[in-house]
């Protein structure tokens, strides 16, 4: 595919559909980012003595929920504690609500969400359930802690955008790549112990946990919420070999992130991740431009211009950098 038509694709997507919902929710919740700890990052960080709660929820289409049930039982506690790891946090328990019009169309969904806590070890302490509902319908929420955070809301100019992700994994579908369920309990939790470690060792203070938006969607909302601009080159962006880059640019990975971190950090922090075996490469460069484009080859194209079109909406009042 031409660059023209890769950005086109990344403009479109569905998961980019669901991110611009988001705005208008904010509105009528009468919700923004000018508040101690912003609106709008992957929890809600609440500060707790010498550190914060975080709170996060998920909830999962019903097309989902009926295609592959037990996978997404299991994405109901994956992707949350995904979204503890990217704000520099641990996770500490789980609660679910659940819909299904009987008890035995409910089973796949329980059995994936107790493997994935068994697996990650964060147990499931409560919810709610229905099985006499019209349909499946799955919500998952998580409480956990970080000692210190980070946040879309903590990149500065002049850093080096990372992507880190683990290509040790299959494609499920057409937009998931597994790389969890296949793989050991005790890789999957210290895999995800990079991101308070580098947190808490100061190497970095802002990232993201790639979601359905993909891995260029991830990075715009990172950006928004900084007052930022990037360019990215698309053909550092970690995938496997054989994968095509358009379909790459549309899948959600089970584990992924997108951090922005000093440039003289940025050595340390792959290495970090390299030495789990997880791949990570600097994709691009923060600016203040507020303007994303996009580069394959010797070609670069706008992708997004945030002060004439905002993305999620969830934007520092005044930036944190000068």
């Amino acid at each position: 595919m031409s660059l023209d038509d890769i950005t086109n694709l990344v403009r479109t997507t569905r998961g980019m559909a669901h991110k611009t919902d988001i705005a208008p929710v904010l509105a009528r919740l009468n919700l923004g980012a000018a508040t101690a700890i912003p609106v709008g990052d992957d929890c809600a960080a609440i500060p707790d003595g010498d550190g914060h709660l975080l709170l996060a929820i998920e909830g999962f289409l019903p097309d989902f929920c009926a295609a592959d049930p037990h996978f997404a039982g299991y994405c109901g506690v994956m992707v949350n504690v995904s979204d503890i790891a990217a704000m520099g946090g641990r996770p500490i328990a789980v609660v679910d609500a659940l819909w299904s019009a009987d008890a035995e169309t409910a089973a796949p969904l329980l059995e994936g969400m107790a493997k994935a806590a068994e697996k990650y070890r964060v147990p499931i302490v409560g919810g709610h359930t229905n099985t006499r509902a019209g349909m499946a319908l799955l919500s998952v929420a998580i409480l956990g802690r970080a000692t210190r955070l980070l946040s879309s809301f903590a990149a500065q100019p002049g850093e080096t955008l990372i992507a880190a992700i683990d290509l040790r994994g299959r494609l499920r579908g057409s937009q998931w790549w597994d790389c969890s369920t296949d793989n050991p309990a005790n890789r999957l939790r210290g895999d995800l112990d990079i991101l308070p470690d580098l947190a808490e060792s100061e190497l970095c203070a802002a990232a993201k946990d790639i979601s359905m938006a993909g891995v260029v969607g991830t990075a715009l909302m990172l950006l928004e919420a900084s007052r930022l601009g990037a360019v990215i080159d698309l053909e550092n962006i970690p995938r496997p070999p054989t994968f095509p880059l358009h379909h790459w640019l549309v899948v959600f990975p089970s584990y992924g992130f997108i951090l922005s971190v000093p440039p003289e950090h940025a050595d340390a922090v792959i290495g970090r991740f390299k030495k789990r075996g997880i791949a990570a490469a600097a994709i691009g460069a923060t600016d203040a431009s507020r303007i994303v484009r996009l580069r394959l080859e010797d070609e670069t194209n706008v992708l997004w211009r945030f002060a004439e079109d905002p993305l999620v909406g969830c934007v520092m009042e005044e930036p944190n950098h000068a």
